[in-house]
């Protein structure tokens, strides 16, 4: 699949990509698989485009062990073994992790502890579960062993105790599924905790780093079903028109509101007595920013949310196409009160973005779970044995 896409790739000095970095943009790469480790390739992104990063999950995880060859040889090595998929997939991931993280150090030393980091999920099956998720977290970033890990944790009612727990002790967290502002703001919360307790325990804050990760797409993908249904029902010109004025823009409008509050949050006393230790903020990271509406352009999700202290995590395709195609320049601050207009209308319309969000997150964790149960699969059929139970 990688090298598929990658073969699109036009390379040189001075590109739009580089240019994200100058616009105070990190790019990460919401993909890993074994051909883009050992081809070169990943170190090829660092230098020629700027890449800083990189973002797994389940799915990914799925899509890799199911179409890279290169886990073959492995998968063969643990048919005689009496571990279970689970088992196998986690030796697995920590060696790509642990590949990838050491690719990465080089980013991670050279922007001082900002970026050069990879993301490993815990368990989509501990969304709901405090304590387990802790556990989870605290042994696979012992079992990685590298400094510039992120664990991933939903941003669940259950996962606000696990971030903050985790950043008290010391452990990156790339907060994930966040799709709400106001959940959001209680992300921020339980990150500036965990940080604030970290500094009393001696701890050293320009080392540790968070994301708050906030899905884009999907949310657009959810209201403008809505909205064209809403379409259908009506006659009134009107209306109608108001409801196409906010096709494709509630998405964008989250992300431009959830970014101010980033920027009240950095006004704050809390965060001035922790930047004045040397802490890092809360980077807003941008993910689920392929296009999924094939009207929309490519870029949509790139072009749109351009600006200072964020992250965007692409698919392959979209890193490409906006290299090809794509216009680096701020864009992210350009409009708030449009970004106003599109919630208030969605508000006059009955569509609560309140609900969405919640309900995405619930269709979130389900999609992640599913998707890591296809893995496990994956992972039982490629080994040619129904001995190793999915539980």
């Amino acid at each position: 699949m990688w090298a598929n896409v990658a073969n699109n790739y036009m390379g040189g000095p001075v590109n739009e990509l580089k240019k994200l970095s100058r616009l105070g943009q990190s790019i990460w790469l919401d993909y890993i698989d074994r051909h883009l480790l050992r081809s070169g390739e990943l170190n090829r992104l660092i230098e020629e485009a700027d890449l800083k990063g990189l973002t797994s999950n389940p799915a990914i995880f799925e899509k890799a062990i199911g179409t890279d060859v290169a886990y073959a040889k492995d998968l063969k090595n643990h048919s005689e073994s009496h571990a279970n998929a689970e088992k196998i997939f986690e030796q697995l991931a920590i060696a790509d992790i642990q590949a990838t993280a050491d690719v990465l150090r080089k980013v991670y030393e050279q922007t001082r502890y900002r970026d050069g980091y990879v993301s490993l999920e815990v368990s989509p099956r501990l969304a709901y579960d405090v304590e387990g998720t802790i556990s989870e977290a605290y042994r696979l970033w012992r079992a990685v062993n590298r400094e510039n890990l992120m664990i991933k944790v939903p941003a669940t009612e259950q996962g606000l105790s696990a971030i903050t727990a985790l950043l008290t002790e010391g452990i990156n967290v790339n907060v994930t599924l966040l799709f709400s502002r106001s959940m959001y703001g209680r992300v921020a919360d339980a990150w500036l905790s965990g940080l604030e307790q970290f500094v009393i325990n001696g701890g050293n804050p320009a080392k540790l780093a968070s994301v708050a990760s906030f899905f884009v797409s999907r949310i657009d993908s959810t209201i403008d079903a809505m909205i064209h249904s809403h379409i259908k029902q009506t006659n009134d010109p009107r209306l109608q028109a108001t409801l196409r004025s906010v096709l494709g823009k509630a998405a964008i409008a989250n992300a431009r509101l959830a970014y101010r509050q980033y920027q009240y949050l950095m006004s704050c006393e809390r965060w001035r007595r922790l930047s004045e230790r040397g802490a890092q903020s809360q980077r807003l990271l941008w993910a689920s920013t392929g296009t999924k509406d094939p009207s929309y352009s490519d870029v949509l999700y790139v072009e749109s949310l351009i600006g200072p202290d964020t992250v965007n995590t692409v698919p392959p395709a979209t890193l490409y196409a906006f290299n090809d195609h794509g216009t680096a320049r701020a864009t992210l601050e350009g409009d708030m009160e449009d970004a106003i207009r599109v919630e208030d209308t969605l508000a006059a319309l009955n569509i609560s973005l309140d609900v969405v969000t919640q309900n995405l997150l619930t269709e979130g964790v389900k999609l992640f779970s599913g998707a890591y149960s296809t893995l496990l699969n994956e992972i039982m059929n490629q080994m040619g044995s129904k001995q190793y139970p999915v539980h």
